[in-house]
């Protein structure tokens, strides 16, 4: 491992001529086989699952996978549902662009494509929320495309073995590890190494070479691996630049009928875009008015509060309780797209998770 590599963005890290063989072979034999979305070549059932699986573990997804085939068995019943039946199902999997781009995919797929997806890694890659990496997984998998994943698990698998110094989500870093990962790729390989590699690279990150403990020991580089080398598992990849994470504060209504609340329909874009919550306020007295254009009881009430952190801020959520009041002239307050539920019937909706939570909470109040 000591002949430099040839990429001019990383100069002075070794290379390993046998990586994607010893890769391939501690797959085979550790890997993970038995996934929901293993052993098949169905582009939709891997595109479902690689789009489910990002920033999300795979524990979380598989419930959500086998309900998503059950409701959406292929590509042109995902196109045809309508948007509400598509972010309910994904309510509790969070990041719901995900959810908005899994949806339209299905309809260009269905309207531009014949219901067949692309082979291709450009092509796929210019279908709504597939990205260059998860389009080489998708091309890997379903067609046996000798194609190059760049996920964060992938980087810090390249970061530790190969000495990769800088913050991945630098660009220029980015970029000399897209460099180097192609590198990499098994030369001359059949499908199923593709796939063993692919998956490989998958399983290696999430397991032995996991962020927060890599199981060193029982490492097929560890012989080679710069970070266990020199000891520095815990400095690579390097992190990312400490930033001041901002706080946001929102006021929610819980308007009440008995055991009904008010849901609002959120605006398809921005957080929780198109999925089912409480109506907002942006501060105490806009709450009271806001109440009031609703039609609630002049009391209204504190609960407590809660905090929900998203990826790039945490928001504050000061939630008010009040009663709807039958005798009360309605506002047609900021024209809400609104509908009355039981609490029972919370599954049938996209809530957020956190609305959710208060809701769950005032149903155990109420039994």
């Amino acid at each position: 491992m000591s002949v430099p590599a040839s990429t001019t963005v990383f100069p002075k890290i070794p290379t390993l001529s046998d990586f994607s063989v010893r890769l391939i072979a501690w797959q085979r034999e550790h890997g993970r086989h038995d996934l929901p979305w293993q052993n098949t070549r169905d582009p939709y059932r891997i595109w479902l699952s690689e789009i489910m699986l990002q920033q999300t573990q795979v524990s979380t997804v598989i419930p959500y996978y086998a309900r998503f085939l059950a409701r959406f068995p292929d590509v042109a019943a995902l196109a045809a549902a309508p948007a509400d039946d598509v972010m309910t199902l994904w309510a509790g999997l969070g990041y719901y662009t995900r959810a908005r781009n899994l949806h339209r995919c299905a309809q260009v797929v269905v309207e531009q494509h014949g219901g067949r997806f692309p082979e291709s890694v450009e092509a796929l890659a210019e279908l709504p929320g597939i990205g260059r990496s998860t389009a080489a997984a998708i091309a890997s998998f379903a067609f046996g495309a000798r194609a190059t994943i760049l996920d964060g698990n992938v980087k810090r698998v390249l970061a530790r073995v190969f000495g990769v110094e800088g913050f991945p989500g630098e660009k220029k870093v980015e970029n000399g590890m897209w460099l180097l990962a192609e590198s990499l790729l098994p030369v001359n390989a059949i499908d199923d190494d593709i796939s063993a590699y692919t998956q490989g690279l998958m399983d290696f990150g999430a397991t032995l070479c996991a962020r927060g403990k890599p199981d060193c020991v029982r490492c097929p580089f560890a012989v080679d691996c710069v970070a266990n080398v020199t000891g520095r598992q815990r400095e690579l990849p390097a992190a990312r630049p400490k930033k001041t994470v901002p706080t946001r504060r929102t006021w929610m209504l819980l308007l009440r009928d008995g055991d009904t609340v008010m849901l609002e329909k959120r605006p398809p874009s921005g957080i929780w875009g198109g999925l089912w919550s409480l109506p907002e306020a942006a501060d105490e007295a806009a709450l009271a008015q806001l109440a009031r254009d609703f039609g609630a009881t002049a009391d209204v009430s504190p609960l407590a509060p809660l905090t929900h952190v998203f990826t790039h801020f945490r928001l504050d959520i000061e939630p008010r309780i009040a009663e709807f009041d039958h005798a009360a002239i309605v506002a047609s307050a900021r024209d809400a797209d609104t509908v009355w539920i039981s609490l029972n019937e919370l599954d049938a909706y996209g809530v957020p998770a956190p609305v959710r939570k208060l809701l769950e909470a005032l149903q155990g109040s109420l039994i």
